[in-house]
């Protein structure tokens, strides 16, 4: 945290001693950075690293500038997933409520009618895109008063497909809005997304280069990489979670593959969970609450199921399967060592991810970390992700592809259909 305090910064007296009553009292750096300037009205592009804190630094300027008994809503958040919509509207609810402001939550997987009954009179409209642009094209909430518009983690709304859904959206939006643009990279396409959602935005970094990044998550993490194979990935694991006290996420690259591996370890006797894509809302929700308050001390979770989850206890993350590119090595284990805490990142590495893995390491200035695997170093190589680049690591089950049939002639006369029985083969046609 910094010495400034959030007084200093612009913040009103009221939301101050609302801050203090939950026991926040300084400032994290990506709130010292943005406050400054967002509480003035000007669009800001932020780079800035999971975990740094920035709800409160777009959901305050929101609150300061907003008065209530406007129209409705006035204000609206997008973000990229419902967990994450949730924990947004988790932490501003209380200091809304305390200028006499309403939110509301929007997302896939429950009732329409219930949310936009909420929406409709809201101040302000946590959503995720596709929710959002049903209740917007069924005519059930109106977007023409919206005069703030934050996105939240943007590049991994543009990861998931999400752009059309966001510019549809936008569109509907009054072009003299504020706009507070949050994301881990503004380079490639999410920049030029950036372009085209703000107007002379002021840009303010948390960090300057992805070596930076890098040793910026030594100073809060410890990172390992660990070398195992098919046979010993899994009791490697177990011996990683018997040695942490607090929470651990395990990060595997598909549903199936979560869900199995959480089965394995309960059959070990561990206390897991599973989160992703194939569950229900509902259950999603029941999985991240059990392992919020401890009744499991494992999750195992995909990479889209776990963007929302945003909690200070988790003591370990580890890689099970390896991350797609260097964005999601990043973005992975920063949901460990979060708001100042420390943590600890193990990443499992089989001898055919080891190359991508060596580059993701070397890219982030932590190779000595990888010295201790034994494995050698892959010839320099840009592996971190690019909206549409392929994943650097190969797929578990190669797909086979056999010799292209030759072109059909057209003065050819057709064909009859034949289904071979047994050892006779009959015509069908």
């Amino acid at each position: 945290m910094t010495s400034t305090s959030f007084a200093a910064l612009g913040v009103s007296d009221r939301v101050c001693a609302e801050l203090a009553s939950r026991g926040i009292t300084s400032p994290f750096p990506v709130q010292a950075l943005v406050l400054p300037v967002a509480l003035t009205g000007r669009d800001v592009l932020v780079s800035s690293p999971t975990g740094s804190g920035k709800t409160l630094a777009f959901g305050l300027p929101i609150l300061e500038r907003l008065a209530p008994g406007g129209a409705t809503p006035a204000a609206l958040v997008l973000a990229p997933t419902r967990e994450l919509a949730v924990q947004i509207d988790e932490e501003l609810s209380p200091l809304a409520t305390a200028n006499g402001l309403t939110m509301a939550v929007c997302y896939g997987g429950v009732g329409l009618d219930a949310q936009a009954k909420r929406a409709e009179r809201a101040d302000v409209i946590i959503a995720t895109p596709g929710r959002l642009l049903d209740l917007a094209r069924q005519k059930r909430v109106s977007l023409k008063g919206v005069g703030t518009l934050v996105l939240d983690e943007a590049d991994r709304m543009l990861d998931m497909g999400f752009l059309p859904q966001v510019q549809a959206i936008v569109r509907q939006i009054p072009k003299d809005r504020h706009t507070m643009f949050f994301s881990a990279t503004l380079e490639g396409a999410v920049g030029g997304a950036a372009a085209e959602f703000t107007r002379d935005p002021e840009r303010l970094r948390m960090r300057d280069s992805r070596v930076a990044e890098g040793a910026k998550l030594s100073d809060r993490l410890t990172q390992e990489f660990l070398a195992c194979t098919p046979a010993t990935r899994t009791e490697q694991l177990v011996e990683l979670i018997a040695d942490e006290e607090e929470l651990t996420l395990v990060f595997c690259r598909t549903r199936r593959g979560a869900q199995r591996l959480a089965e394995r370890l309960e059959k070990q006797g561990v206390k897991a969970g599973a989160m992703h894509g194939d569950m229900t809302q509902a259950a999603r929700e029941r999985a991240l609450k059990r392992f919020a308050t401890g009744k499991v001390r494992v999750l195992v979770a995909t990479d889209v199921a776990a963007r929302g989850i945003d909690l200070d206890d988790i003591g370990l993350v580890v890689n099970f399967d390896p991350p797609e590119d260097q964005d999601a090595y990043t973005h992975r284990v920063g949901r460990t060592a979060r708001a100042g805490r420390t943590g600890r990142a193990v990443t499992l590495v089989m001898p055919e991810d080891a190359g991508p893995m060596s580059r993701i390491a070397s890219n982030l200035g932590i190779a000595e970390q990888w010295d201790a695997t034994g494995y050698a170093v892959a010839a320099p190589r840009l592996v971190y992700g690019q909206r549409g680049r392929k994943s650097a690591f190969a797929p578990s089950r190669p797909v086979r592809k056999g010799p292209s049939a030759p072109p059909p002639d057209p003065a050819a006369p057709p064909r009859k259909n034949r289904v071979k029985r047994g050892s006779r083969t009959l015509p069908t046609g």
